[in-house]
């Protein structure tokens, strides 16, 4: 019988041990991960057929079904995602910000692991690896929580884990995926406030405002991403369309892609027609605001709802605005803080639009689609941060950690 509470009172007495490890002795740990990972590829697909068998029984959908298979390919690249891990940069220990004061004492901050992060996911099973991986580099216990679609396969990779850490004689608990896959071990898990430091979800909106209700731990949101583009008077067209259909259509799904699309009354009969056309491979259905429907041949017209849609599929929204100005209040309102994209030669106008807009990553003249840890120069990321706490945006190891105070002084009293 799995016991929610004994399991994160031992994960808070192993994340003693792991902020201890040195970046060595973390890397080696990894790259053992790893190896073990690809040596027990055979056992690992076969615990993931029980997933993708009982998951055809239950009717999920072809899409969900493909995010849960490992193939072999499916198993390196997760093992492959472990090493590259281990190739960052270790954040603990890094002091910055050394001051000298004018009393002869030395202030600086050194980045710390947060302790326990508990995360709570969906789906694919490369996330119980990679997340287990990112907490252990960044020097934190972690507690995995993952769908009951996928329980095969993350009880197999969490036996790889676990493996190396017993081999190396270093506590299994810095690493505990749940086996219980009921949502009362989510209940538990999230009143666990003295053991546990972190909560992040991972899935759709209905999880994560679920756990966002029922926390006592402090938990990173990210409810959808509602992306938007603008496309300024004084855009390239050809930049324009080609960030335009490389953001819609090229993964849909992807919490990066563009939602609703923002076009400059001042372009919007030269430009409009453009995008009708580069739409139409894709077979993008359109929600047209009035004054840009006439341009689709197959469009609706836009309702409130459509602006605040996060379709995650070959969906958008239109609107043509009067003004730049127009443009910011547009998003400023429906945006999820998610990404924003202008396209512009002006520069002027692209530093208006960076300094107006905080959402967690703003662009000018590039893809939403680069709204993503490993794009972004992070390495494999944990999540992405909507909510402004000490982590926004993509989240790799730094975000993983805080900082504390570091004070050097030779015998100074205050006075």
């Amino acid at each position: 019988m799995f016991d929610m509470v004994k399991s994160a009172e031992l994960a808070k007495q192993a994340a003693l041990v792991v902020a201890q490890l040195s970046s060595e002795q973390k890397n080696d740990l990894l790259l053992k991960m790893a190896d073990a990972i690809v040596e027990n590829c055979p056992v690992i697909m076969a615990e993931n057929l029980k997933d993708i068998s009982a998951g055809q029984a239950k009717g999920l959908a072809p899409a969900m079904l493909d995010r849960l298979l490992l193939t072999e390919q499916g198993v390196n690249d997760i093992a492959n995602a472990i090493r590259e891990i281990a190739r960052l940069d270790d954040p603990v220990g890094h002091i910055s910000n050394m001051l000298l004061r004018p009393n002869g004492m030395q202030v600086g901050k050194m980045r710390i692991p947060l302790g326990v992060i508990a995360m709570i996911y969906e789906a694919r099973p490369n996330v119980t690896a990679e997340a287990a991986a990112l907490c252990v580099k960044s020097g934190n216990a972690v507690i995995l929580r993952g769908g009951s679609e996928a329980i095969h396969s993350n009880i197999a990779l969490a036996k790889c884990l676990h493996q190396v850490l017993e081999q190396a004689n270093i506590d299994k608990n810095i690493i505990t995926v749940i086996p219980d896959t009921s949502r009362s071990v989510i209940e538990v898990l999230l009143k666990q406030r003295e053991s546990i430091d972190l909560v992040i979800p991972r899935g759709g909106e209905g999880l994560i405002r679920y756990v966002t209700e029922h926390s006592q731990i402090p938990v990173i949101q990210h409810f959808k991403g509602v992306c938007h583009l603008f496309i300024d008077k004084y855009a390239d067209f050809t930049k324009a369309i080609n960030i335009l259909v490389n953001g819609k259509t090229q993964r849909p799904s992807a919490c990066n892609a563009l939602e609703t699309i923002l076009v400059h009354a001042d372009v919007a009969a030269e430009l409009m027609p453009k995008i009708a056309l580069a739409l139409q491979p894709a077979q993008v259905k359109v929600h047209a605001c009035q004054q840009s429907l006439p341009y689709f041949a197959n469009a609706e017209l836009a309702t409130e709802q459509d602006f605040q849609a996060e379709y995650l599929a070959q969906e958008v929204a239109i609107k043509i605005v009067d003004s730049f100005a127009q443009a910011l209040e547009h998003i400023q309102r429906y945006s999820s803080d998610h990404t924003e994209v202008i396209v512009t030669q002006d520069t002027s106008r692209s530093q208006r639009f960076v300094r107006a807009i905080n959402s967690s990553v703003v662009m000018v003249n590039a893809s939403s689609r680069f709204s993503d840890g490993g794009e972004l120069g992070l390495g494999s990321e944990i999540g992405i941060s909507t909510s402004k706490l000490h982590a926004y945006g993509p989240m790799g190891l730094t975000a993983l950690t805080t900082e504390k105070f570091v004070v050097l002084g030779d015998g100074q009293v205050r006075a």
